[in-house]
């Protein structure tokens, strides 16, 4: 089981993690929360659903990692674009139709979306809070079926934001892609390893959910 997911009964998944893994997921996790930011919690006195309803930024965020959680649904200003982030070139003219149809979807979701993946980070920072260590630090992980859901999510976000930061493309990630050639002395080498184990994790646990 170490290091690799396997199904338990009802739906769920555990894998066995030692001490420095379970570290590094936390931490990861703990940084995404902070990348996303907290809440929109009522001010004293304020009405709870006036805060519920509150309308969203309608402008991407200006930090890559966070554009990349959070793309414009309709494509950006690059001539590229289409409903749901479809990647048909943009006729003439349609440009400043697509940009507002994106700041008008974004308006209306992007607090719920970043809701959801506080949501999903804090179910990996709980459950590895409340695993009982072994002598040696490690423990295994076992997760519900729901909780399996909020990890493939997040596992998700944290490959997209380190993929962001590290700026892989599609030809780095090949087993002959430069992201495996990358010398021990590269300071990028750590956050490369980290990149590369949580993406083999994510896939374990895709494997092991799957029918």
């Amino acid at each position: 089981m170490a290091g690799h997911f396997e199904a338990t009964p009802g739906g769920g998944a555990a894998v066995a993690l030692d001490e420095v893994e379970i570290s590094i997921l936390r931490s990861l996790a703990v940084q995404l929360l902070e990348l996303i930011g907290p809440g929109d919690q009522p001010a004293d006195g304020e009405d709870p659903l006036a805060a519920l309803f509150a309308e969203g930024p309608s402008k991407p965020p200006t930090d890559p990692a966070l554009a990349r959680l959070f793309p414009d649904a309709y494509g950006g200003p690059g001539g590229h674009g289409g409903p749901e982030g479809s990647t048909g070139a943009v006729k003439p003219g349609e440009e400043e139709e697509l940009r507002e149809r994106s700041a008008e979807f974004r308006r209306f979701t992007e607090m719920d979306l970043r809701s959801g993946k506080r949501d999903d980070a804090l179910v990996v920072v709980r459950t590895l809070d409340a695993l009982s260590p072994a002598a040696d630090g490690g423990a295994v992980l076992t997760l519900t079926g729901d909780e399996c859901l909020s990890w493939l999510r997040s596992l998700n976000d944290l490959r997209l934001t380190i993929g962001t930061r590290l700026e892989v493309s599609d030809e780095d990630q090949g087993e002959e892609g430069s992201l495996y050639r990358l010398p021990d002395t590269d300071p990028r080498k750590p956050m490369v390893m980290a990149y590369l184990w949580l993406g083999a994790l994510q896939e374990s646990l895709v494997e092991t959910l799957m029918p």
